[in-house]
C-alpha cells in the first residue's frame, strides 16, 4: 500500500525543510516537499531531491568496520564496540580523559543525536572536545559583540522592507526558500541589491549588483558609513542605543571616501547608494557566511552591524541585519555542563592535535563530521589521525576521514531519524519521524551511545527510548506556550519564544541593552600578490551538502576563473591550481562575469580523488570567534605541463 508519511531534512543548511515521502512496499520511493510548511512552501532543493541516491546507495554503510592489518574489515556491533569500549577505557585509565578528543560537527542538526554523542563524553570524562567554529564562527562572535546574541527577526519581515541587501549571501544555493519571500516583498515594492566578489545566480533577483574584491566589504561599509554620517543619514535617537558612534565615526573617516571605495575596487556611486537605501529604510541586511571566513571576518559582520544599527534599522519591522536564527534556545538539555579539559580549535585542527601535551591526545571520536574534507590542510589532518590509537567515526558511507580510522560505525539517514529540529535560516521546529526503519546492522547516534554506555560500564547513561529523551528536550518555556512534542511531531511551529521582530523597542541582549559598536578595524589596504594573483574561494554548491554529493562529484576539479585570468587555458582545458601549500590538477572554467582575481572551486570534494580545496589551503584564525579563515589563500593557475 502506498502512504505518505512527513519529516524534516536534518542536513546542515538553514531551511530544515519538511518533507513529504512517499512509501511502497516499505521503501522510499518519492520525496517532496511539504506545501503546508510556511517555508518549505512545497519544495525541495536539489540535493534533497536527490537524496534518495544516498538512501539506497550501494556503498552506504550497513555493518561496523574494524581495521586489520591496515584494512577495514566488517566486524559484528559486539565486537566493534567490545574494541573500542577496551582502548578507550585504557587510555582513560593510562592517561586521563583529556586524551580523548569528541569531535562532533554539523552533519546533522538533530538536538538529540548532538546531545546524545555530547552527553557520552561528558560522562565519560569529561573529555577533551572541539572549540572555535569552522563556519560561523567569526559572524556569531561577532553580532555577540554588537547585540549580546546572534538572532534574526522572522523571515517574513522580508515582505515588509523597503529595501533587502544580500551582502555575500547566495540565497539560491545556500538557501533556496528564501528566494519566495524575497519575491513577495519585491511584488510589495522592496527593491533588491547584491553585493558579493562572485557573480551567481541570485544576481538575477536583484535590481543591483555591486562586485567589490574580495574581502573588501570593510572597506565597502566603511565608505557607506562615511556617506551616512556626513550626509546626516543617521538615525537621529541613535545615540539613545548605541555605544560608541564618536569612535565609529572616527573610524569611518580614518580614509577618505575614494580610499575606501578604492580598496573595495566599487564606485563612489556604489558607496551612495547603498547609504541612501539604508536611510530610505526600513532596510534588511542578509549578511552570508563566506565573507566572515577571512581574516577580518568578524570585523566585516560587526561593520554592517554598525550599519544597520545607526541609521536606524534595527528593532523595527520590515529591517534587521540577519546572519543567524537561535535553532537551539528553545529546547532543553540532558547535560549538566561540565567544563572540558582541554579543547582543539576545530580550524587549527592538525596543528592542535599533533602539539597536544602531557598527555597527547590518543584517541578521537568523531561523529556528524569530515575533517578531512572539511576543515583546511586535508593532508595534515590525515596524517594526524593516522597517528592516534585510536580514531571512530561514525558516518552512513566511507568518507575521507572514515577512510583512515580504526573503526567505522555506520548511522541512520535523515529519512530513518528520530529527532527535534529547529533550523537556522527561520524560526519554524518541529520532530523529524522515521518514515522508514534503518536497515539492519545500522543504529542511530543514540543506540551508539546506549549499547558503548554498557559495554564501558556508565550506567548513568539514559537507556530510554528516542522518544522519551525528546520528552525531556522539549524545553519548558515551550510547554508553556503549549507546544508539546505531539505538537512537533504533528507539524512544524514557529518558535514562540522567538520574537518576531528582533530587539523591538531597541532593547539589546548586552550589559547596557545597548549596541555596542566597532571602534577598530583592520589598518591595512589590501596589497596584490604577482606570484599567486588569485584568491580561491570554495562555494558551497546546490549539488552537494558539504562533502556529501546528491551525485558523484567530479573527480578532477572544477575551477571558475575570467577568461583573462585563465593564463592561456583553453575553456574545459587542463591545468594545475597551486597555492604555497600544495598544487591540484583541475578542469578550467571560463565565466566573464567573474572578477579576474578570483579561482572559484566546489566545497566539499573529496581528497581521496584530488578534489579538496582544502588540501591546499593553510589553516588561518579570523578575527574574532576562532573561524576558519578558508577564503584567504591565494592561488595561481599554470598550465598542465608546468
Amino acid at each position: 500500500m502506498v502512504e505518505i508519511r512527513r519529516t524534516l531534512c536534518n542536513r546542515d543548511c538553514p531551511d530544515a525543510c519538511s518533507i513529504e515521502a512517499t512509501i511502497d512496499g516499505g521503501r522510499v520511493v518519492a520525496l517532496r516537499g511539504d506545501k503546508d510548511h510556511s517555508v518549505t512552501q512545497g519544495f525541495l532543493c536539489f540535493r534533497t531531491n536527490q537524496f534518495l541516491r544516498s538512501q539506497y546507495a550501494p556503498d552506504r554503510l550497513t555493518t561496523p568496520l574494524l581495521r586489520r592489518e591496515g584494512r577495514l574489515e566488517p566486524v559484528s556491533w559486539d565486537e566493534a564496540l567490545r574494541f573500542i569500549a577496551e582502548r578507550l577505557l585504557a587510555i582513560r585509565a593510562e592517561s586521563g580523559p583529556s586524551a580523548i578528543l569528541h569531535y562532533r560537527s554539523g552533519g546533522t542538526l538533530g538536538v538529540l543525536a548532538a546531545q546524545a554523542s555530547d552527553l557520552f563524553f561528558e560522562q565519560f570524562g569529561p573529555t577533551a572536545v572541539k572549540r572555535g567554529d569552522i563556519c560561523s564562527g567569526a559572524g556569531e562572535a561577532a553580532q555577540e559583540a554588537d547585540f549580546g546574541v546572534s538572532d534574526s527577526s522572522d523571515l517574513s519581515e522580508l515582505e515588509r522592507a523597503r529595501h533587502v541587501i544580500l551582502w555575500g549571501k547566495n540565497v539560491a544555493t545556500s538557501s533556496p526558500h528564501t528566494i519566495p519571500v524575497l519575491k513577495r516583498a519585491k511584488e510589495n515594492g522592496a527593491s533588491l541589491v547584491m553585493i558579493d566578489c562572485v557573480h551567481n545566480r541570485s544576481a538575477e533577483l536583484c535590481d543591483a549588483f555591486v562586485q567589490p574584491r574580495p574581502g573588501g566589504d570593510f572597506s565597502l561599509a566603511m565608505a557607506v558609513l562615511q556617506v551616512v554620517f556626513e550626509k546626516g543619514w543617521v538615525a537621529p535617537d541613535a545615540a539613545t542605543y548605541c555605544q560608541g558612534l564618536a569612535e565609529l565615526r572616527t573610524l569611518a573617516s580614518r580614509n577618505s571616501l575614494a580610499a575606501w571605495c578604492r580598496d573595495a575596487d566599487v564606485t563612489l556611486e556604489a558607496a551612495v547608494d547603498l547609504a541612501q537605501r539604508l536611510h530610505d529604510g526600513p532596510t534588511t541586511i542578509l549578511v552570508g557566511w563566506g565573507m566572515a571566513r577571512r581574516t577580518n571576518g568578524g570585523a566585516i559582520v560587526r561593520a554592517l552591524d554598525a550599519l544597520a544599527a545607526v541609521t536606524g534599522n534595527i528593532g523595527i519591522p520590515g529591517a534587521g541585519v540577519s546572519f543567524y536564527f537561535r535553532r537551539r534556545r528553545a529546547f532543553g538539555s540532558l547535560l549538566r555542563g561540565l567544563a572540558p579539559p582541554r579543547t582543539i580549535c576545530e580550524p587549527l585542527f592538525a596543528q592542535e592535535l599533533l602539539a597536544a601535551s602531557s598527555p597527547e591526545i590518543r584517541a578521537v571520536w568523531i561523529t556528524a563530521g569530515n575533517p578531512v574534507a572539511m576543515l583546511p590542510e586535508s593532508g595534515r589532518i590525515a596524517e594526524a589521525l593516522l597517528s592516534r590509537e585510536l580514531v571512530v567515526v561514525v558516518d552512513r558511507w566511507l568518507s575521507d576521514t572514515a577512510s583512515v580510522a580504526h573503526v567505522v560505525l555506520p548511522v541512520n539517514t535523515l529519512l530513518e531519524a528520530d529527532d527535534l529540529v529547529g533550523a537556522y535560516g527561520h524560526h519554524y521546529l518541529g520532530a523529524t519521524l522515521p518514515v522508514v526503519p534503518s536497515p539492519d546492522g545500522v543504529k542511530s547516534d543514540l543506540e551508539i551511545f546506549q549499547a558503548l554506555a554498557v559495554h564501558v560500564g556508565q550506567h548513568e547513561y539514559p537507556q530510554g527510548t528516542a522518544r522519551e529523551l525528546k520528552e525531556r528536550l522539549v524545553g519548558q518555556g515551550l510547554r508553556d506556550q503549549g507546544v508539546t512534542l505531539a505538537t512537533l511531531e504533528e507539524k512544524a511551529v514557529r518558535n514562540p519564544l522567538a520574537a518576531p521582530v528582533l530587539f523591538e523597542g531597541r532593547r539589546f541582549a548586552t550589559p547596557d541593552a545597548k549596541v555596542h559598536l566597532i571602534s577598530d578595524g583592520p589598518s591595512d589596504f589590501a596589497e596584490g600578490d604577482r606570484e599567486f594573483p588569485l584568491w580561491l574561494l570554495s562555494l558551497s554548491t546546490p549539488k552537494s551538502q558539504s562533502s556529501q554529493w546528491a551525485k558523484a562529484p567530479p573527480k578532477l576539479l572544477d575551477v571558475t576563473v575570467h577568461p583573462s585570468a585563465a593564463v592561456g587555458i583553453a575553456n574545459g582545458g587542463l591545468g594545475w591550481l597551486e597555492s604555497r601549500v600544495g598544487r591540484l590538477k583541475v578542469t578550467v572554467i571560463h565565466d566573464a562575469k567573474q572578477r579576474r582575481d578570483v579561482a572559484l572551486v566546489p566545497k566539499g570534494g573529496h581528497y581521496r580523488d584530488g578534489s579538496a580545496a582544502n588540501a591546499i589551503i593553510a589553516a588561518r584564525l579570523t578575527d574574532l570567534g576562532e573561524g576558519g579563515a578558508l577564503y584567504e589563500e591565494r592561488v595561481r593557475l599554470v598550465g598542465r605541463d608546468a
